[in-house]
C-alpha cells in the first residue's frame, strides 16, 4: 500500500486570487485554532490536577469517598455523553472519522455548536480518566472553525474544504506541539492525495497554530529525552522484528476498539448512552481508586516508559491494563482521541520488546528507550496505517531525529503486515455504515 493512498490527476494550480485571499485566512484560521487547542490543554491540565486532589480526598474518606469517587466519575462521564447526544452527536469519540466523512461530502458540516460541545465533553471525559486523547477534539474543533470560516465569508467549496482540512491540522499540529505532523497528517490521511490548494493552507494554518499555542504552553516538546545515538546497521533486523511485532498488536488493538463499541452497541437494547457511559466512568474511577497513574490520556505514563523508570513487569501490566481500557473509554462515546492512548502502547510494547533484544544482543549498543520511540510510530502505523505522519510526529513529540532510520524500518514492517493481514485502517472501519451506526 502507498504512503498517499489515493492518488488523482495533478490538480491545477490554483488562481493567483484565491491564494491570496486562502493564505492569510489560514494564517486567522492557524491562530485561532491554536488559542482553542491551546486553552483545552490547559483545561485538561486543570482537571486532571483536580482528579488528583478527588482521588486524594477519597482516600482520606475510606468508604464514603470510594463510593463519592465511583459516583462522581460515573454522572461527569453520562453529564458528558448527554452533551453530545442531545446538542451535537458528531461530536462523539474521535472526531477525525467524521472530519474525513465531511471532506468526501458523504456527511454534511457540523453546526457550530460542535465547538463548545467537544471542549466541555471532551474535558468531563478526559478529566474523569478515560482512556482518551486531547488531538481528537482539537483535529474536530480546528475543522469546524475552518468550515465556518469558509462558508461564513462566501468562499467556494473547494476553498471552504481546503479550509476545513487546515483547521484540522492546526488542531492536531497543537495538541502536540508538531506542526509539520499536523500538515503531513491532512496530506497522508485526510486527503489522501497532494492537492496544492490544501498544502499551502494547511502549511500556513500549522505554522500560525503553533505561534500562538506556544505563547501560551511554552516552546517545550510534549516528551524530554536526552539525544540517543543512533543503533547502529547491525541492529536493522531487530528493528524490522519490532514492526512486526507491534503491526500484530496493531491489528489486535483495532479489533478491540470494534469490538467494544460492538459490546457497547448490544447493551443499549437494554440502557441509554448515558447509563452505558455511566457505568464506564464507574470503571474508570474503580481503577483510579487503586491507581490514579493508570487512568488519563497518558502522557505521564509514555514518559516514564521512555524515562525507563518502571520495572518491565508493571510496564507489561499497565500496557495490559491500558490495551483494554482504551477501546472502553472509547465506546462510551465522549469526545477523545485514540493518539495519545496509541503512543502509551508503542512506547510500552517498543520498551518491552527493547529491553529483551538488548539482553539478547548486547553487542548492538542499542537502548530500550531507541525501541520504545520506534515503538510508538510503528504502532501509530499499524493502527491508523499513516506511516510518515508516524515517523514526523514521534520525531517532533521527542526530537530524535537520530532514530529516523530505525521509524522507517519499523513503520514499513508494521504497514506490510497489516496489509498482508487485510486489516483496515481504523478510521475506515469507523466509516463503515454499520460501525457508524453502532458510534451513532
Amino acid at each position: 500500500m502507498a504512503v498517499i493512498r489515493e492518488r488523482s490527476d495533478p490538480d491545477p494550480m490554483p488562481e493567483g486570487g484565491s491564494l491570496l485571499v486562502l493564505a492569510p485566512l489560514a494564517f486567522v484560521l492557524g491562530g485561532a485554532s491554536g488559542l482553542v487547542g491551546a486553552l483545552f490543554r490547559m483545561a485538561l491540565d486543570w482537571v486532571d490536577r483536580c482528579r488528583g486532589f478527588t482521588v486524594d480526598w477519597s482516600h482520606r474518606h475510606g468508604l464514603v469517598g470510594f463510593a463519592f469517587l465511583l459516583a462522581i466519575s460515573a454522572v461527569l462521564t453520562g453529564l458528558a455523553a448527554c452533551l453530545v447526544r442531545k446538542f451535537a452527536p458528531q461530536a462523539k469519540g474521535s472526531g477525525i472519522p467524521n472530519v474525513e466523512a465531511v471532506l468526501r461530502d458523504e456527511q454534511p458540516a457540523p453546526p457550530l455548536l460542535l465547538i463548545p460541545v467537544k471542549f466541555l465533553g471532551g474535558l468531563l471525559g478526559i478529566g474523569v480518566g478515560l482512556a482518551l486523547g486531547r488531538e481528537g477534539p482539537t483535529v474536530q474543533m480546528g475543522a469546524c472553525l475552518g468550515q465556518f470560516m469558509g462558508t461564513a465569508l462566501g468562499r467556494d467549496q473547494a476553498d471552504v474544504k481546503s479550509l476545513l482540512a487546515a483547521g484540522a491540522g492546526a488542531g492536531l499540529a497543537t495538541a502536540f506541539s508538531a506542526p509539520l505532523g499536523g500538515a503531513v497528517f491532512v496530506l497522508e490521511e485526510l486527503a489522501r492525495r497532494f492537492d496544492t490548494r490544501i498544502t499551502i493552507t494547511t502549511l500556513c494554518a500549522s505554522g500560525s497554530a503553533i505561534a500562538v499555542a506556544r505563547l501560551l504552553l511554552g516552546n517545550e516538546r510534549d516528551f524530554q529525552l536526552p539525544t540517543l545515538p543512533d543503533p547502529g546497521f547491525g541492529a536493522i533486523p531487530i528493528f524490522l522484528v519490532v514492526g512486526i511485532v507491534t503491526g500484530c498488536l496493531g491489528i489486535g488493538y483495532n479489533q478491540a476498539l470494534l469490538g467494544a463499541l460492538a459490546a457497547y452497541d448490544r447493551l443499549g437494547r437494554r440502557w441509554s448512552g448515558e447509563v452505558r457511559a455511566g457505568l464506564v466512568g464507574a470503571l474508570v474511577g474503580l481503577i483510579a481508586w487503586f491507581e490514579p497513574g493508570l487512568v488519563g490520556g497518558g502522557d505521564a505514563i509514555t514518559q516514564r516508559t521512555l524515562n525507563g523508570t518502571d520495572g518491565i513487569l508493571v510496564v507489561v501490566f499497565v500496557f495490559l491494563v491500558r490495551f483494554g481500557l482504551g477501546p472502553v473509554s472509547y465506546a462510551a462515546g465522549t469526545p477523545g482521541g485514540l493518539f495519545a492512548p496509541m503512543l502509551v502502547l508503542g512506547a510500552q510494547s517498543g520498551l518491552v520488546l527493547g529491553t529483551i533484544f538488548c539482553h539478547w544482543f548486547p553487542f548492538f549498543a542499542a537502548e530500550p528507550t531507541a525501541f520504545a520511540i520506534v515503538g510508538m510510530a510503528a504502532f501509530f502505523t499499524a493502527v491508523v496505517r499513516a506511516p510518515v505522519t508516524a515517523i514526523v510526529l514521534v520525531t517532533e513529540m521527542t526530537g530524535c531525529f537520530t532514530l529516523l532510520l530505525p521509524m522507517l524500518l519499523a513503520c514499513s514492517a508494521a504497514m506490510a503486515v497489516t496489509t498482508l493481514l487485510r486489516n483496515p485502517p481504523i478510521y475506515d472501519a469507523l466509516r463503515e455504515p454499520g460501525v457508524q451506526q453502532m458510534r451513532g
